[in-house]
């Protein structure tokens, strides 16, 4: 793998597919592909990642290029995966350590530079996702309300109840009974 190219706003398969099939259009060939990552088997020349950049704007997302824009995109591509796209049970997850341990970062400094650039703390980033899933997970009708506590590590239906009152101003079951959706894309959380 020749170079690395970092994208923000790519938070799901469908980006996957997007920015693989927008790069194949540009005769790029894609070494590993990721949410967040494409490698690549050559090193763009200006011309090439400018228009890499031009077909990645047309699509809503981004190229990153200084390290702590990359850094940030990392910590919040963890986040995503963590809360949307696990089905199983989710034991509590130690944030801070598994960040820490795949950005290769100490926790504090990613703090401090999420909270500077990003202006809220990684903590109220994951607690609007966990939110969003909830909100998701509420509109699907699936599970119960006990369910969706359960599958998202919370601690109680009464935890998850007051974050949800807390970041909505709506309770989880008065969230449901309205008929107009109040999801928002990943990428704007």
């Amino acid at each position: 793998m020749k170079q690395v190219l970092h994208i923000k706003n790519m938070v799901c398969n469908r980006c996957i597919k997007v920015v693989k099939e927008e790069l194949e259009k540009l005769d790029i060939q894609i070494e590993t592909i990721e949410l967040g990552k494409v490698g690549i088997s050559e090193n763009l020349d200006k011309d090439q990642t400018d228009e890499v950049r031009s077909v990645l704007n047309d699509n809503g997302f981004e190229l990153i290029d200084d390290k702590k824009s990359q850094l940030i995109d990392r910590i919040k591509t963890i986040i995503i995966e963590k809360t949307h796209y696990s089905n199983e049970k989710k034991e509590p997850v130690n944030f801070s350590e598994v960040i820490a341990g795949d950005v290769g970062y100490d926790y504090s400094y990613l703090s401090k530079l999420f909270s500077s650039v990003e202006g809220i703390t990684i903590e109220k980033y994951i607690i609007n996702q966990k939110i969003e899933k909830v909100k998701e997970l509420l509109v699907y009708d699936e599970l119960t309300l006990n369910e969706i506590s359960y599958q998202l590590g919370y601690s109680s239906v009464q935890h998850l109840s007051n974050q949800f009152k807390k970041v909505t101003g709506l309770t989880p079951s008065h969230f449901k009974k309205l008929k107009e959706n109040k999801r928002k894309p990943l990428d704007e959380v």
